[in-house]
């Protein structure tokens, strides 16, 4: 089983973890679970809208899971552990551990000191008597120290789970066999493994701690609403510090080849040139009225239209303004008198097939030989594609576009 676990808003970094775990679980039969991590009191983000990008990147889950409907065993786990005297009241003051060394204070705390206290306490779990070693497929074998896990913190004193005693109950209680996420959550690992070891739970997890991108000025929703699409996301977040057979792929061609041990070691930047240009790309592959409905309209035309704009342009976003110019009213006040005789004239035209006999007959009614009004007319632009080009995707709308 693989398991998706956002603890925020979904950032690039997440949305690529998500779409590693999917691929895996994809590839293997396997199921896939997402978890959302809200177990501690402070946690508080948009689970929905988080739920709502996976669908449109086409993640789909076949559980959902929720860390604050299972309260009730961490503190089964914390009572267990403290009876077999693993665990221990801590009731250190924040200022005291404010180094996040435990010093030891509280481990030797009696039974009738623990009854006689009224304060506040923490449970900490009794730091590992050796050192914890996990094979990482990235990075390789890791080994810490029992020093370095130290004695840490499992339950809160408003007797809520840490992050790592409630991932640590959750990945053994689902059967999680492969945790793939973030590197910054490697420093972590020792200590869930420490947790499930003293439970007595002996079953091998994998791990595969992924680079994180440096750099990344935007988050997934944003990247969207700027016009790159899901399929170009995809296509980038696989592509990067990774070893591929080609640029520009699909999400089911990447499932027959992806292998997790080819990215990257280090960081990869975030090169926000080459996702304009897989976003080109796959702007260019998209069916025409797929791509016409995603800019706002809703025909083959428009479709093949857009991409002509290609060139220019790299997000569906930048093409959308592009045809809306194209459908709004003109005024120049470089070309206003030329651009009203133009409008009278293409109004009143008679249906053309080939752009050659409707510029000659333009030019034969409005003595006007250059181009650019009849470009600012068309499409709003003296810079635009060829009207060659683009006259016979526009040749039915000449009466609208004329306005």
């Amino acid at each position: 089983m693989y398991r998706f676990a956002p603890t925020s808003d979904l950032s690039l970094n997440s949305l690529r973890v998500a779409l590693y775990n999917y691929i895996f679980a994809k590839q293997s039969g396997d199921m896939f679970v997402v978890r959302i991590e809200d177990s501690q009191k402070d946690k508080n983000f948009e689970d929905k809208e988080v739920l709502e990008l996976l669908e449109i990147f086409g993640i789909r889950y076949d559980n959902l899971y929720y860390q604050s409907e299972n309260t009730k065993y961490y503190l089964q786990f914390a009572s267990y552990l403290m009876d077999k005297k693993q665990a221990f009241a801590c009731f250190c003051t924040k200022e005291e551990t404010k180094d996040k060394k435990y010093s030891g204070k509280c481990l030797h705390v009696s039974q009738e000191e623990l009854l006689n206290n009224n304060l506040p306490f923490t449970i900490r779990i009794k730091k590992p008597e050796s050192s914890i070693t996990f094979e990482d497929i990235i990075k390789g074998k890791i080994t810490y120290e029992s020093d370095d896990v130290d004695s840490f913190v499992i339950m809160s004193q408003e007797k809520y789970p840490t992050y790592n005693f409630a991932c640590a109950i959750d990945d053994m209680i689902q059967g999680i066999k492969y945790i793939i996420r973030e590197d910054k959550h490697i420093s972590n690992t020792p200590k869930q493994e420490h947790i499930r070891r003293v439970l007595g739970y002996n079953e091998e997890i994998k791990y595969a701690h992924v680079p994180s991108f440096k750099d990344v000025n935007y988050n997934v929703k944003e990247l969207l609403d700027m016009g790159y699409m899901p399929e170009s996301i995809i296509n980038y977040l696989i592509l990067a510090g990774n070893e591929t057979p080609k640029e520009i792929f699909g999400f089911d061609e990447a499932l027959s080849w992806f292998e997790i041990k080819n990215i990257s070691k280090k960081p990869v930047k975030f090169d926000i040139e080459k996702l304009n240009q897989i976003n080109r790309e796959h702007i260019k592959l998209v069916e025409d009225v797929e791509l016409s409905k995603r800019i706002g309209y809703s025909c083959a035309s428009i479709g093949k239209l857009a991409k002509l704009y290609t060139k220019e342009c790299n997000t569906t976003l930048e093409i959308k303004e592009k045809i809306d110019t194209i459908f709004a009213p003109k005024n120049s006040l470089d070309y206003k008198k030329d651009l009203e005789l133009l409008k009278e004239i293409v109004k009143e035209a008679p249906y053309f097939d080939k752009f050659s006999e409707f510029k000659k007959y333009v030019e034969e009614k409005s003595g006007l030989e250059d181009e650019k009004t009849l470009k600012i007319l068309l499409t709003g632009s003296k810079d635009c594609p060829d009207l060659e080009e683009i006259y016979p995707l526009i040749k039915n709308y000449l009466t609208e576009i004329a306005r």
